[in-house]
């Protein structure tokens, strides 16, 4: 409870500082469960450099554009009504997480040394396959995100539930 208390003063005092690296952290934590859970390397056969390039992409790309994403979300449909989250969750997931999804994937390729071609190529052989999996985990989650959840506290329970959906990622953009 003590480290719910500290999350939230650091939160309030430093909102973007605080989503950013909440989301950096869990996108850290997602690589390291996809390694040793579901790929099974082991901690000798750890890759630390895929970590901290997944951590690296939580704090520079997932954390400012989906923080980013929510407030301009919230500019466009106010309120926190059934309808308002159904609105909302339906933007969310019909324009944004497409779009999102294709950008992380791409970025990814592109970090791990991938050329403009394979990119390509690995974009296309994943990308329907991760987008069917986001539909089913993200608009239940989403619908309960808008409706029950303050915006500022939005990125860091959409993390949390991300971890395991970042362990997918994870596993899906380091599959060569």
């Amino acid at each position: 409870m003590a480290l719910w208390r500290a999350y939230q003063r650091a939160l309030n005092a430093h909102p973007w500082k605080v989503q950013v690296l909440t989301a950096g952290s869990l996108m850290g934590l997602g690589d390291i469960i996809s390694q040793q859970l579901v790929e099974r390397r082991g901690l000798r056969k750890h890759q630390i450099s895929r970590t901290l390039t997944m951590a690296s992409l939580g704090c520079g790309f997932v954390g400012p554009v989906v923080g980013g994403w929510y407030k301009v979300l919230d500019r466009l449909i106010p309120g926190t009504t059934k309808v308002d989250a159904l609105k909302k969750m339906l933007l969310d997931q019909g324009c944004f997480a497409p779009c999102f999804l294709g950008s992380f994937l791409s970025l990814t390729g592109a970090l791990n040394g991938l050329s403009a071609q394979d990119n390509w190529a690995k974009l296309q052989r994943d990308y329907p396959d991760a987008l069917i999996a986001n539909y089913y985990l993200w608009p239940a989650v989403q619908l309960a995100n808008f409706y029950l959840v303050p915006l500022y506290y939005r990125l860091a329970v959409v993390q949390c539930v991300a971890v395991i959906w970042n362990s997918y990622l994870s596993w899906k953009a380091h599959q060569l």
